[in-house]
């Protein structure tokens, strides 16, 4: 199956961290039906957290019960899901629970506080600490099942009573297992229980992979993101310039496509910048009204006005570009959505994303540079109150007085507004 990077956000091809791609088997059929995520081990193995965790968040997203067989190594998901659709749900839980927040590196370690009911992250690349970003329901999750020694020793049962008590006998074992050693006389009091970072698959020595995980010194974690972001990431960002346009364009659809999936839309700055650096932002609206709009485009905008702005702030290419992403969701949804163009177009005006000078540029000339000429016109003719009533309220604006002129201008816009936008 391949192996893909970590972080699926980065295209870096000489990105160190790499995990297997999930393989999942479903068995079953009707109400006995499951999913078997066949190389769970390997691919938790390489992001660096129990295989038990990334599973446990599959069934909370699913809204479906999950089983661990640790003699049998089978991780299970009632239900049937396809490898990709578990592929895009483990970026979500390597964002939450692996990466960085700091550095969006995932040479990262939890540490469980099961007595004060906290999870902390810690980075070795780049020295941050904190608590973990996350709320997820997941979280619960972990602090009732801290990671040990031998995870066989919770059982293949999913009943929270055994497993819960399953827990405290072998964390009681544990903590006697630590009191008489000699190496940990000192630490008895703690009740931290650390999850070790991901393991690199680059092919190193371990003497020096080893010094290099434990090293957090200023001038070793310099020299690593010396080595990330001057050497082979450097490359790689060069070789994707050199590619066409419409590959750059397909480079930053699939990265808002995996991040839309994995609801992790919110980093507006990664996308931003992704975009600047495949030198696309202007053209990137195209991309984002395709993947965040549909039939109920009258919602989403009020849902994706902030990152929309962060594309279209006074850019009007920008703007006429996403007016094109529009043209082509309305003939999609032709049916439920073209009598409401007029509606459409002063939301997101009303929204501060579209500016006049795109919306009357736009208006001036029919194209079929996005949508069939035939279906411009119509969409034109469609626009046409709007774009009356925007030409005639920028003239209202323009005096300083209103007359009776002006109140008749007035009273026919409002006629617009509700005869064609409600």
């Amino acid at each position: 199956m391949g192996s893909v990077n970590v972080n699926r956000g980065v295209s870096d091809a000489f990105y160190r961290y790499k995990m297997p791609r999930i393989q999942a088997k479903v068995e079953g059929k009707g109400n006995g039906i499951k999913t078997v995520i066949v190389n769970m081990v390997e691919v938790a193995k390489a992001i660096g957290r129990p295989a038990t965790y990334p599973t446990k968040f599959f069934g909370c997203e699913l809204g479906a019960q999950t089983q661990f067989d640790f003699k049998n190594e089978r991780f299970i998901v009632n239900g049937s899901h396809d490898a990709s659709k578990l592929q895009d749900l483990l970026d979500g839980f390597i964002r939450k629970y692996v990466l960085c927040p700091n550095c969006d590196n995932p040479e990262t370690e939890l540490l469980v506080n099961a007595r004060k009911g906290t999870i902390s992250q810690g980075c070795k690349a780049c020295g941050h600490h904190g608590m973990l970003e996350s709320n997820h329901k997941l979280n619960t999750y972990i602090l009732k099942n801290p990671p040990s020694l031998d995870p066989a020793a919770q059982g293949s049962s999913l009943t929270e009573g055994k497993r819960a008590k399953r827990s405290k006998k072998a964390n009681g074992d544990a903590n006697g297992d630590r009191a008489g050693s000699p190496d940990n006389e000192n630490n008895t009091s703690t009740t931290d229980i650390i999850v070790e970072a991901p393991v690199k698959m680059a092919s190193e020595k371990d003497g020096d992979d080893d010094n290099w995980a434990v090293d957090v010194s200023e001038e070793a974690v310099r020299a690593r993101m010396q080595d990330l972001t001057d050497g082979a990431k450097g490359l790689t960002i060069s070789d994707d310039l050199d590619k066409s346009e419409k590959e750059r364009m397909d480079i930053f659809y699939k990265l808002v496509k995996c991040r839309r999936d994995a609801s992790q839309l919110d980093n507006h700055k990664e996308l931003v910048a992704e975009a600047e650096r495949l030198e696309i932002k202007t053209k990137a609206p195209l991309v984002l009204a395709e993947l965040l709009f549909d039939q109920h485009i009258a919602s989403q905008v009020k849902k994706y006005r902030i990152l929309l702005l962060r594309f279209t702030h006074e850019d009007v290419k920008a703007q006429k570009y996403l007016i094109g992403g529009i043209e082509q969701i309305i003939a999609l949804h032709k049916d439920t959505l073209m009598a409401k163009v007029p509606g459409i177009l002063k939301l997101f005006y009303d929204n501060d994303i579209l500016e006049e000078k795109a919306l009357f540029d736009w208006s001036s000339k029919v194209s079929k540079k996005f949508v069939s000429k035939d279906l411009s016109q119509e969409i034109h003719d469609k626009a046409a109150p709007f774009i009356t009533w925007l030409k005639e309220a920028e003239e209202e604006e323009s005096d300083s007085e209103e007359d009776d002129d002006d109140l008749e201008v007035h009273n026919t816009n409002q006629y617009i507004f509700k005869h064609f936008f409600y």
